[in-house]
């Protein structure tokens, strides 16, 4: 519900380092144009060095229904963001003496079971508790529709066996973050929105940040649209007291610029917890992005940036910084689907000096029909999701499970693209060279398929 990955032809595309700062904000807007125009993203974005905005902007509608653009005061539902205004206050707490980050939940929280004797604070907020994902249960589907307290979300997956040992790997938990909300509460003993308001959001002044309310009338927040087979449809209800510190706040870009600039400005958090925050575990988490406490970072070619998703009935956000650069990118969106993810790191590229190749740009070259053969295969990227490559007469076509038949074109050396929609293929050789395995970039994720 948080946070989710699906496996489609929606791919991204490759961006390709140049030796340029930022690229004017011309560009950054015609690689958002390209996406809207497509049908892909509504919403808004904002690039940002320091506080001074290189693009600040809105796409598409708040309602469709009543024809209402967006605008760049828009609220939208930011997922799993929220997680980091979670771990925050958790370090907020660790400075103020009232609790220890290595210390066992045990402490902190009434009754836990035996089980999760060995789980601390910090397992939770790096998702290596080993704790089942409590939207990923039987049930959530359903229980996502009612009003729900938190004791009996927490009893959902309080009784079930740990996925692994605490502490040993990386899995993706919304569980662990149900679990510190109840924990900054029982420490603070304030309620969680309170907590946040008084040591967030009035030092920083993100006047337009809060815990979104289903029943609550929220002037200026948008409608949540979610792709459907005729086109775009409304999303699905979610009972927005569900997801507390997982993914319950509505935002601006405005004022996520406010919440990057304010933290690693040290507004909120000293040096030493700040440091403490992008201090990643040893566990790679996402494309060899490492999981710090509800950031990720990324290195690649020579560049940091800490960055999160998120994503919930009808939304989708990405929220990224480059400390070297000090630069922000926040881009919201209110229809489902990876595209906030995919702008997300395009922008950053090309604030970071990149290049990013639109579809419309991409000229295919030419490559002799007898070479085509060696690529066919079926290429297994999940038990459930496979791509066949096969040759329809002087073409090469990509069909994926349960999608329709495209002609991909060369690109350079093992590198193909789609025209019909914004896909890169990079087909991977064993030591013989042969042709064993197949990368999709797929809205900023690169995803491996073994051949068959």
């Amino acid at each position: 519900m948080f946070n989710r990955t699906v496996l489609s032809f929606a791919f991204a595309a490759l961006s390709l380092s140049a030796p340029s700062f930022a690229q004017d904000a011309n560009r950054m807007e015609e690689v958002v144009d390209t996406e809207a125009e497509a049908g892909a993203f509504m919403g808004a974005v904002l690039v940002a060095k320091g506080d001074q905005a290189l693009l600040d902007q809105a796409w598409g509608s708040a309602d469709l229904e009543w024809g209402i653009d967006n605008t760049t005061l828009t609220k939208f539902r930011i997922g799993s963001v929220t997680k980091q205004f979670t771990a925050v206050s958790i370090l907020l707490l660790q400075e103020q003496g009232k609790l220890d980050i290595d210390a066992p939940i045990s402490t902190y929280l009434k009754d836990t079971p035996e089980a999760w004797s060995e789980i601390t604070v910090r397992n939770l907020m790096r998702h290596t508790a080993g704790l089942p994902n409590v939207t990923s249960l039987d049930g959530f589907r359903e229980l996502k529709f009612l009003p729900t307290k938190q004791d009996d979300l927490i009893a959902t997956f309080r009784d079930l066996p740990l996925d692994f040992e605490p502490g040993t790997k990386f899995a993706y938990s919304n569980s662990g973050y149900v679990l510190l909300s109840r924990i900054v509460e029982n420490v603070s003993e304030a309620k969680l929105g309170e907590f946040y308001q008084d040591n967030i959001f009035v030092p920083l002044e993100m006047k337009e940040t809060g815990l979104d309310d289903s029943s609550r009338i929220l002037p200026k927040r948008a409608d949540g649209y979610s792709p459907g087979p005729n086109g775009v449809v409304n999303s699905e209800y979610v009972d927005m007291g569900i997801p507390t510190g997982a993914g319950a706040l509505y935002s601006t870009t405005g004022d996520l610029l406010k919440w990057q600039v304010g933290l690693f400005g040290g507004k909120i958090l000293s040096p030493e917890s700040l440091a403490e925050y992008v201090k990643p575990s040893e566990f790679e988490a996402f494309q060899g992005d490492a999981y710090a406490h509800a950031i990720l970072v990324d290195k690649t070619d020579g560049n940091t940036y800490y960055w999160h998703g998120g994503g919930i009935e009808g939304f989708n956000a990405w929220l990224g910084y480059d400390p070297d650069r000090q630069v922000t990118v926040a881009v919201l969106a209110n229809l489902n689907g990876g595209t906030a993810t995919k702008l997300g790191e395009q922008l950053m590229t090309l604030v970071q000096g990149g290049q990013i190749t639109l579809p419309s740009e991409r000229i295919a070259t030419e490559l002799a029909e007898d070479d085509l053969v060696q690529y066919e295969g079926v290429y297994a990227l999940a038990p459930t999701f496979k791509i066949t490559i096969f040759k329809a007469g002087e073409k090469l076509m990509s069909q994926a499970t349960g999608q329709g038949a495209f002609e991909i074109f060369p690109e350079a050396p093992d590198m193909f693209f789609l025209k019909v929609v914004d896909a890169q293929l990079r087909f991977e050789r064993d030591e013989s060279g042969e042709i064993n395995a197949l990368t999709l970039f797929q809205n900023g994720q690169e995803i491996p398929g073994k051949k068959e």
